[in-house]
């Protein structure tokens, strides 16, 4: 299946302890339907020091989400908006927002 939300997008997270928070998508696991976000579903680690140089201790980072919580941000109208796609004259396969029927590049 084509990929409606790719590294790179600004999104929306739409339910969870982070919701209405928008960020840009750093990875996506495809196999497991999640993403990380920038910013969004801050988990806390609690690492070991590793060698010279690496202290220990607690550290904030973003967690996976699960995709069906995220909406992609219209890079036009900067609303959130449903993914659809479209076959162009070329035979190419492209990313279309349903709300305004333009084509998202990337």
């Amino acid at each position: 299946m084509a990929a409606r939300i790719r590294k790179g997008d600004i999104v929306l997270v739409t339910t969870g302890k982070s919701k209405g928070q928008r960020g840009e998508v750093l990875r996506v696991f495809p196999a497991a339907d999640r993403a990380i976000v920038q910013g969004a579903a801050m988990a806390r680690h609690h690492t070991k020091p590793t060698g010279m140089g690496q202290p220990g201790g607690i550290i904030d980072k973003e967690a996976t989400i699960h995709m069906s919580n995220l909406k992609l941000v219209d890079p036009k109208s900067e609303k959130p908006t449903k993914v659809g796609f479209r076959v162009l004259e070329g035979g190419r396969k492209v990313r279309v927002a349903k709300a305004t029927g333009e084509v998202i590049e990337g």
